[in-house]
């Protein structure tokens, strides 16, 4: 099988030069046995990551953005500009491969009906990372703010993140799962793409998924496949926080009626709200970007939020 696969390697990146060194090492062994090509877009880093790409990685493709693009546009400019693929392999900067992990990735990426396959991550102290996503729901923002994500998670019905530990024991199907590491296959590229850059940081990779899975194309999460996740900030950065909480209602919006957009918006305005009143200041700015209908309508970027272009 794997003969005839060639992986297009994804990364976006925005001041990610402390990223790189480690990031690079880890893709030679994580894509043994397999044909593949590095493309990197940069949304216009001011440290020295492209200088540093080139010079750790010469025989890769280098896209300078030439402004803070965002997550979105850095992955559709750069599988632009990669040769041609069988698959799609999108990595966080933070992303670090282990042995082998791509090879075994492709091969339940051919089950039959998958156009996602995403591996189990674990985070830098090899602490499981609860990656597995259901669908955005009025009842599982609720569920959220009345039992917390970690135990409302645990009842299908009423947690979006998926936290129960046995589920991530074996294979299965997941209506979408955190974006840093996805293998697409490329009947699934071609029949989705672009990813929507009007989302500029956060949702990009739900609405990509669904829209997948709307097609007919699943996402598959195997344990037997894992890598390492460093993880990003939007938990503790406010501006980031709040970007991820008026992405979710424009995604929202986008799939449902206005009433039942309306009572997500309101669900997740109580969430945001009771972390706020206990003193939680990523809460605080997501409930004051909630309640500005300029800030929900508008599109999301750089002039919006300060912070990074990649999660």
């Amino acid at each position: 099988m794997n003969s005839t696969e060639t992986v297009a390697v994804v990364v976006v990146t925005y001041n990610s030069e402390r990223l790189l060194a480690d990031l690079l090492s880890s893709l030679g062994p994580g894509l043994d046995g397999v044909d593949w090509h590095l493309t990197v877009a940069d949304n216009d880093s001011a440290d020295d990551t492209v200088a540093t790409l080139r010079r750790l990685a010469p025989d890769a493709t280098v896209v300078e953005m030439g402004r803070n693009a965002g997550y979105a546009a850095g992955i559709n400019a750069a599988v632009a500009k990669s040769g041609p693929f069988t698959a799609v392999l999108v990595l966080n900067p933070d992303v670090r491969l282990t042995p082998g992990c791509i090879r075994a990735l492709l091969g339940v990426l051919r089950t039959e009906g998958t156009g996602i396959a995403v591996p189990l991550l674990l985070d830098g102290d090899g602490e499981l990372i609860e990656t597995m996503r259901r669908e955005p729901a009025v009842r599982r923002i609720l569920g959220d703010a009345f039992l917390g994500a970690g135990r409302a998670g645990r009842i299908p019905a009423l947690g979006e993140v998926v936290t129960d530990p046995r589920r991530y024991r074996a294979e299965t199907v997941t209506d979408w799962a955190e974006g840093s590491t996805m293998l697409i296959s490329a009947e699934c590229w071609q029949a989705i793409a672009p990813w929507d850059e009007s989302f500029f940081l956060y949702s990009e990779e739900t609405d990509f998924a669904l829209r997948a899975r709307d097609a007919g194309f699943v996402t598959r999460f195997t344990p037997a496949v894992h890598a390492v996740h460093l993880e990003g900030d939007s938990r503790v950065s406010p501006a980031l926080w709040a970007l991820l909480s008026v992405n979710r209602v424009r995604l929202y919006s986008r799939r449902h009626n206005r009433l039942l957009a309306a009572a997500f918006w309101a669900a997740l305005l109580l969430r945001e709200s009771s972390r706020a009143v206990l003193g939680k200041a990523p809460s605080r700015r997501a409930v004051r970007s909630l309640v500005s209908p300029a800030r929900l309508r508008e599109t999301p970027g750089p002039h919006t939020v300060h912070g990074r272009a990649s999660t």
